[in-house]
């Protein structure tokens, strides 16, 4: 029986938890080891406090809220008081901490004129300039992940009705378009993307110089040269178009719900730091323009 079983059967048993915490338990001790052995590349029995210090970082700059690190917290100390119980660990990693000391990173956020300055830098003039003037705009337009953007095949664009379809981690979702985006999208397709492909079979929307389907490291050269070119000195990552995407919709009206099945969020929870950052930014503009403040 692994230390995982163990651990349930304590809970169940002896702690006699209800079934969702145990259930909540599991989970965020399962989560933190996923996190260990992609980010640390060791496993729970090698965890240390830094480690722990990190994931609870982690956790907040990808939109957790204070209250899920908190329960984290209560989980994976007793995760580790069950193995220190059991000589399974030396010490509890988690020992000392507390959840006030993590401060929540909010992601960085351009404005609707710096989207804009950005967005014009492609020039269409030839078919680099088409090709990354449709990318930047799909991008903006949907709020899709890079990882995302790269994958689509042609045959996910649905042009004359102004979606497109997207597929991530097993899931499908259907995210329409503004006009400047099916425009851009038009001119691509038909004009620039049969004189860049390899051969006829490819099935990727976006193709390098080469004709083969667009990289992430290509694409990050991309965003970094028309930041540079428009002047920007904001970090402009990929993610940083998606992040603009979320807030320039809920500032006009957008609901969470709405954004949270564009964005492909799971849970509501990633979407809702999108409303702390607008609150932040309006609690920035009172205390710079109130004569009082």
């Amino acid at each position: 029986m692994d230390d995982m079983t163990r651990y349930g059967t304590y809970l169940r048993e002896e702690k006699r938890a209800s079934r969702n915490t145990v259930a909540s338990y599991l989970r965020d001790v399962n989560q933190f080891a996923d996190y260990l052995e992609s980010h640390r590349s060791c496993g729970l029995l090698q965890a240390k406090g830094e480690m722990v210090r990190d994931y609870m970082d982690w956790m907040l700059g990808h939109g957790k809220s204070a209250a899920s690190v908190t329960r984290f917290l209560a989980s994976i100390k007793s995760f580790y008081n069950f193995l220190l119980a059991e000589g399974s660990v030396a010490s509890n990693p988690a020992k000392g901490l507390t959840a006030a000391r993590t401060e929540r990173k909010y992601p960085e956020i351009l404005t609707s004129r710096e989207v804009e300055l950005f967005l014009d830098q492609p020039r269409c003039v030839d078919a680099k300039g088409f090709r990354d003037h449709a990318m930047l705009e799909l991008l903006y337009a949907t709020g899709i992940r890079v990882s995302e953007l790269i994958s689509l095949d042609l045959d996910d664009l649905n042009l004359s009705a102004g979606f497109i379809r997207c597929r991530s981690k097993g899931k499908e979702r259907i995210i329409p378009l503004y006009h400047g985006a099916v425009k851009a999208l038009q001119d691509y397709v038909k004009n620039i993307r049969p004189q860049l492909i390899a051969n006829s079979g490819e099935e990727a929307l976006f193709v390098n110089m080469n004709g083969e389907r667009m990289s992430r490291q290509g694409f990050w050269k991309i965003i970094k040269c028309y930041q540079e070119m428009a002047g920007i000195e904001k970090d402009i990552t990929p993610h940083t178009l998606r992040h603009s995407f979320a807030v320039h919709l809920l500032e006009n009206g957008a609901d969470l719900r709405s954004i949270q099945e564009m964005l492909g969020h799971a849970d509501i929870s990633s979407t809702q730091i999108y409303t702390h950052v607008i609150k932040r930014q309006l609690k920035d503009v009172y205390q710079k323009a109130h004569p009082r403040a």
